[in-house]
């Protein structure tokens, strides 16, 4: 049976946000929700978010359904240290293009950043869920160390294959687009960014979006850390075959109505990995509407107690 010890009289509070040397040079900054003793769960955040992109509304959910929730800032995100290495628009432009580029990190350091997060609490194994970028890190993390990860939940985010996953068109002029320095520029770009791409079926006031953008850039946003984390994007490699070798239990969420990463990337990855359950919810984008927290919870709660029941 799963070692779940759920409270629902009350709110699990997060612990305070803490660091974690992970590796030399690197710390990352986490808060844990639950008890130590609950089934582990670790959330690896996307592009150029911090570990509050995990709303703590749901890592309380989380907590109440028997996990002991690790969420974490990825280098260069959040109060995490930031790395060297300059990337220039030529750099990107070369990348995607399918050119050889040498990046200043790749997902799968940013992989051995999580299992350096793991280590340093005393984790030999979990749960692992990644969110867009954060879905690359977790499949990496699957296949780099299989015994490590004993449940895998892909959430929008694909396999690394050009072909599937790609972005809508209309998004690109906004992309690509310069960006002008400083907070207030930030928190307007951001909020107009996520309303372009948030769930039609479950939309969000503007508020809560400018606020959301405040708390990014005032928790340590750095223009240049997004670019290097990008890069590490567009140079991942195709995990298609290798995701074919997992044998953890896995589900797939991904929105049908996700323009930053095409429902076509979700479906490869549950399509790749044997025995994945594919989760396609209508009117989803891409983000984590609270309408939909209760489903995430449920998903990433019979896929964890998958893994403890006997092999077939």
């Amino acid at each position: 049976m799963p070692s779940r010890t759920p409270d629902r009289r009350r709110p699990v509070p997060p612990s305070e946000e803490l660091l974690a040397p992970v590796s030399p040079g690197v710390e990352l900054c986490y808060q844990t929700f639950g008890h130590p003793e609950a089934d582990p769960l670790l959330l690896v955040m996307g592009l150029g978010g911090p570990m509050t992109w995990w709303p703590s509304a749901l890592c309380e959910q989380l907590a109440e359904a028997g996990f002991f929730v690790v969420r974490y800032d990825n280098r260069d995100t959040g109060r995490s240290t930031r790395m060297p290495g300059r990337v220039t628009h030529a750099m990107l432009v070369r990348a995607f293009l399918g050119r050889r580029v040498r990046a200043p990190y790749s997902l799968a350091d940013l992989a051995d950043d999580a299992f350096g997060l793991m280590d340093h609490l005393g984790l030999d194994s979990a749960h692992v869920a990644g969110l867009s970028m954060g879905g690359m890190v977790a499949q990496t993390m699957a296949i780099a160390e299989p015994r490590r990860v004993r449940s895998l939940t892909s959430i929008m985010s694909t396999t690394g294959r050009r072909s599937v996953g790609w972005q809508s068109p209309r998004l690109l002029p906004a992309l690509v687009a310069p960006r002008q320095p400083g907070r207030e520029a930030y928190v307007r770009t951001s909020a107009a960014l996520w309303r372009m791409i948030g769930s039609p079926e479950y939309p969000v006031a503007h508020e809560v979006l400018l606020e959301r953008a405040r708390e990014t850039y005032d928790r340590g946003f750095d223009a240049r850390g997004v670019l290097r984390q990008t890069l590490a994007v567009l140079t991942q490699p195709d995990r298609t075959r290798r995701l074919r070798g997992l044998r953890m239990p896995t589900a797939v969420v991904h929105g049908l109505a996700d323009h930053m990463v095409h429902v076509s990337g979700g479906r490869a990855t549950a399509a790749a990995v044997p025995g994945a359950e594919l989760v396609l919810i209508d009117g989803m984008g891409h983000d984590l509407p609270e309408a939909l927290h209760p489903s995430l919870v449920d998903v990433l709660r019979r896929t964890a107690d998958r893994a403890a029941q006997p092999a077939s």
